[in-house]
């Protein structure tokens, strides 16, 4: 069965326009956000339109006035790592060089975290991801920012490699987070400020969506996104990527014997979309062709040359960016994940909830706008 690319509208909105749109906004540019005294982007992670939409009784000021054709389209892989690189650089993955969850470092030959492996990883976040970031544009236009987050982030590799050129400022809760937010933007006029709610992402990888402990978080940032904007203040509300429960009995287990671990080196990635890097005598044809007759129906496969001629990881894939990608990629349908049985860590066979690939559930984020940007509708 021929792999299943799902379309994306022309005239649709991509996380990775993001960062421009905020700075335009800045520079009193009329486009997709209009002009603010200053902004403010809040990002709720892993919490998707669809699930949003689903669950608008439990997150009435943010789904107030929600229409349609608020939503944006995520990046491929639908993952932390990659989606929030390109929200805050203004460029697809195949250009940051964040292709995924876990890649290939070859120089070394060994996996590395894109996430929370940095340090341990031995990974240097200005030559890992030597993109510009949004915060540091708009400090050569003259304008401060500010990162609201959580105090545990405030010095990661992820946080260098993402944030720096802002100002991180921690706070606790999620009311006190978009507090802060608001107060630094009303203070300052011409500042950017980031705001990071994680909640929802954490309780649905341990409970899953529709989870009583998903739904506690979930409203839990409503309340703290019931606050009023200040004056002048645009807010624009987001998310990096969606996610959809896996059930036990949707996993697929490759355990000693599989056919499909010949030829295979490293099975990096996440368990929803993998990258497999090959061994250097392998023959990737025949691979691909192994991965696809035993993978028939339950995910897409492709080769690295096939994803980046389809456009997977953008128009434009550099060095970096194309060395990190797998040989191999298995694109998860539907709502099955598969998992490396003969590794020692099965730690990640327990989320519940996951993301990575393509449908609907992963890809669609909300794209809500507050203050100054919803009074200019």
């Amino acid at each position: 069965m021929p792999p299943i690319l799902p379309t994306t509208p022309p005239t649709a909105r991509i996380l990775s326009g993001v960062a421009g749109d905020l700075l335009a906004s800045l520079r009193g540019a009329e486009g997709a956000l209009p002009a603010a005294r200053s902004v403010v982007v809040v990002v709720i992670d892993g919490l998707g339109a669809i699930q949003l939409r689903a669950h608008a009784g439990h997150a009435r000021h943010l789904t107030a006035g929600l229409g349609k054709k608020d939503v944006a389209y995520s990046v491929f892989p639908t993952t932390t790592a990659a989606a929030l690189t390109s929200l805050l650089t203004g460029v697809d993955p195949g250009v940051h060089g964040l292709v995924g969850y876990q890649v290939l470092d070859r120089s070394r030959d060994m996996l590395v975290n894109q996430l929370s492996g940095w340090e341990s990883d031995g990974i240097d976040p200005l030559q890992w991801q030597p993109t510009p970031t949004v915060f540091e544009q708009a400090a050569a236009s003259g304008y401060p920012s500010y990162a609201v987050g959580v105090g545990a982030y405030a010095n990661s590799g992820f946080t260098r490699a993402t944030l720096r050129g802002a100002t991180f400022v921690a706070a606790k809760t999620p009311a006190e987070r978009v507090a802060v937010a608001y107060q630094l933007a009303a203070d300052t006029p011409g500042t950017l400020v980031y705001c990071y709610l994680p909640e929802v992402d954490k309780a649905g990888h341990r409970y899953g969506v529709d989870s009583a402990q998903w739904i506690a978080a979930l409203e839990e940032i409503d309340a703290a996104l019931a606050l009023a904007a200040p004056r002048h203040v645009g807010v624009l509300i987001t998310a990096d990527h969606g996610m959809i429960d896996v059930p036990a009995h949707r996993q697929i287990v490759l355990d000693d014997g599989d056919p499909r671990f010949e030829g295979i080196r490293h099975i990096g990635g996440e368990p929803r979309m993998l990258h497999v890097y090959l061994e250097a005598d392998a023959d990737p044809a025949a691979v691909v062709d192994c991965w696809r007759q035993l993978c028939e129906g339950t995910a897409d496969v492709f080769s690295r040359a096939e994803a980046k001629a389809a456009g997977l990881f953008g128009p434009t894939v550099g060095e970096a960016a194309s060395a990190r990608i797998g040989d191999i990629l298995v694109i998860a349908r539907g709502n099955r994940a598969f998992y490396d049985g003969t590794a020692a860590d099965q730690r990640a066979r327990t989320m519940i909830g996951q993301h990575g690939a393509l449908t609907p559930e992963e890809r669609l984020v909300p794209y809500v706008k507050r203050g100054a940007f919803a009074a200019a509708r």
